[in-house]
């Protein structure tokens, strides 16, 4: 239940465990991020469940991750249980009502939700070279394929592409490194290989066309509930690397789509990065510095990140100083680094007169919490022992054939479920020696609301008969966001790598007709 400026969490209790007062997470601080961590089984997953719930019914859309496939029931109503009925009345939740969240299931493969892909020149070579794992040198070789394929016009869209130019390279590598320094078949190999064992765990189920559309995460219902996005995760978990560039990724595209709004009455949307631990494990220092100054910014374009870890020592400190929404669940303290843990999650509280914040963390139930949110003037509150109110929505998976359903509900069914293969490095490299050719593609229009980035007014609700032009689907815009930084310069705009090494858009239109004529006749 979503109050009008602010989501109920819970009741906090006396030293005696009798109700104290309401628990709330005030809208207006949403985007100042959080952090939700505890031990396994102690509750994590149903208080990210009631946080999206409150942050839909308040308008506002949510991106989580799935990742052991019980955080589907979100999109069906839940069952008056005894237990859930006792924990309402402890709380005093009234009236305690049951109903789903709308919610629009996304899969990187395709089986479980609608598939998710970004083209190669949208990841960028920063976050492709922390996906293959791959040396400075490696990185450095790579960097030059993507300036290559920004000279010469060659669209890099998904891996075979890619592998199309390090080929390209290998062949001219004497000539290349003339230009731009030592440009070594042995890392050219070396990464030719890394893509491979990339294809091999689902990379090429991620790389390519339609492209996701950062709008349609930000979709809202035609009552005005915000939609909850939910990826499954269970299979993608087996690549952990995978999975936190994605959702890496993801939060990139949303720092450099949207625009500055300052500090808003409510979030325009929250990111819960689930098993946030594997977004910092073994990453650069460079890396964690651009993740660090990403999530410091993105404050003001309104977005919030919501960090879920088992241990908040998985967050490092210069990020952990940005999260002003805490919830912590029980930790256990049986080994020197655990005891360490629990000191660090008691110190980063507001202290409590009323308890031992280091003695409470370690005797937490399932289903409580220590609770501190932002009060008026962005004040972190005085820590308080507090039980979480239970969801609305259904605790457990969906069957799925419920799943499906949904699925076909959904707003964006039809639009990014068949692959699109369109002329690319890989063609245009064929065509030079006499091969490749080209495909078009349509798609259809979702039916909820998108929102205006600025850009015009968005789309009204309602399924439309008439297909419209689907997002990147001529050669021509989907050059925008790789050949055509090459020519911006000329323009006095450029599409420029943003923090993270992902594609941001300037002086769209213009350089849409720039592009146009400064290709090769042949590329088109």
């Amino acid at each position: 239940m979503a109050q009008e400026d602010s989501i109920f969490i819970g009741a906090s209790r006396k030293p005696d465990d009798s109700y104290q007062r309401a628990e709330k997470l005030l809208l207006k601080y949403g985007n100042r991020h959080g952090l939700i961590t505890g031990a396994t089984g102690t509750g994590k997953t149903v208080t990210l469940q009631v946080l999206a719930e409150g942050f839909s019914n308040a308008g506002v859309p949510v991106f989580c991750a799935d990742i052991k496939g019980d955080l589907s029931g979100i999109a069906a109503p839940g069952e008056a249980k005894d237990f859930l009925l006792k924990r309402a009345e402890a709380v005093k939740l009234e009236p305690y009502e049951f109903h789903e969240t709308p919610t629009i299931f996304w899969d990187l493969f395709g089986e479980q939700g609608h598939p998710i892909r970004a083209t190669i020149s949208e990841m960028g070579p920063l976050l492709l070279s922390r996906l293959m794992n791959l040396t400075d040198a490696q990185e450095g070789v790579l960097n030059i394929a993507f300036r290559i394929a920004d000279e010469e016009g060659l669209l890099l869209l998904d891996l075979k592409d890619l592998q199309s130019m390090l080929a390209h390279m290998a062949t001219r590598s004497v000539e290349l490194s003339a230009r731009y320094g030592n440009v070594n078949k042995a890392s050219v190999g070396a990464i030719q290989r890394s893509l491979l064992v990339l294809e091999q765990q689902g990379g090429a189920s991620f790389f390519g066309e339609p492209a996701l559309r950062i709008a349609d995460l930000m979709r809202t219902s035609r009552d005005g509930r915000g939609a909850v996005n939910v990826l499954a995760a269970d299979r993608l978990m087996t690549n952990p690397r995978l999975y936190s560039t994605l959702l890496l990724w993801l939060l990139s595209e949303l720092f450099e789509e949207l625009p500055e709004v300052g500090d808003p009455e409510k979030p325009r949307l929250v990111f819960f990065f689930d098993e946030a631990h594997l977004l910092f494990n073994e990453a650069p220092k460079a890396l964690l510095e651009r993740v660090e100054q990403v999530v410091r910014l993105i404050r003001s374009k309104g977005v919030g990140v919501y960090f879920v870890t088992q241990n908040p020592l998985d967050v490092p400190e210069t990020v952990l100083a940005q999260l002003g929404n805490r919830i912590q669940h029980a930790l256990r303290a049986y080994t020197p680094r655990e005891t360490n843990a629990v000191k660090t999650a008691a110190d980063t509280f507001r202290p409590n007169p009323d308890f031992n914040t280091f003695q409470a963390i370690t005797s937490l139930g399932t289903g409580e919490a220590l609770v501190s949110t932002l009060e008026e003037k962005g004040i972190p509150s005085m820590v308080q022992r507090t039980l979480i109110r239970p969801p609305s929505s259904r605790i457990g998976p969906l069957t799925p054939e419920e799943r499906q359903r949904v699925m076909n509900a959904s707003p964006v069914a039809g639009q990014y479920d068949q692959m699109i293969d369109r002329e690319s490095a890989f063609e245009m490299l064929q065509k030079r020696a006499g091969q490749g050719g080209v495909q078009g593609d349509t798609q259809k229009n979702g039916g909820w609301t998108l929102p205006d980035f600025g850009n015009g007014p968005a789309p009204t609700g309602g399924r439309q008969s008439q297909p419209r032009p689907s997002n990147r689907q001529t050669v021509t815009e989907a050059a925008i966001k790789s050949v055509v930084r090459s020519v911006g310069s000329t323009l006095g705009r450029e599409l420029v790598r943003g923090i993270l090494g992902v594609l941001r858009k300037q002086g769209r239109s213009e350089l849409i007709a720039e592009s146009q004529s400064k290709r090769d006749p042949a590329d088109r």
